[in-house]
């Protein structure tokens, strides 16, 4: 199941934001979106993660959730 991660502060690496969700269980990727011209962040990435009622779960647990200072948005990516 695939998870939109928004409202990322712009220095989160993409294993910090595999950090976050690894305890919910088996992350099949994880990625941070950048800007192709600066190859900074874009402030938002996506996780996969294998099984359905674990991303469930990480989804609830993590949605607003605060990281480096700011609430982070987390919703099943459509």
């Amino acid at each position: 199941m695939k998870i939109l991660v928004r409202n990322l502060e712009r220095s989160i690496t993409e294993a910090e934001l595999l950090a976050l969700f690894e305890p919910f269980g088996q992350i099949d990727s994880c990625v941070i979106v950048l800007d192709q011209g600066t190859g900074k962040s874009k402030g938002f990435g996506f996780v996969e993660m294998t099984n359905p009622r674990e991303a469930i779960k990480a989804v609830k647990a993590l949605n607003t959730l605060k990281v480096k200072g700011i609430g982070i948005r987390v919703k099943v990516a459509e």
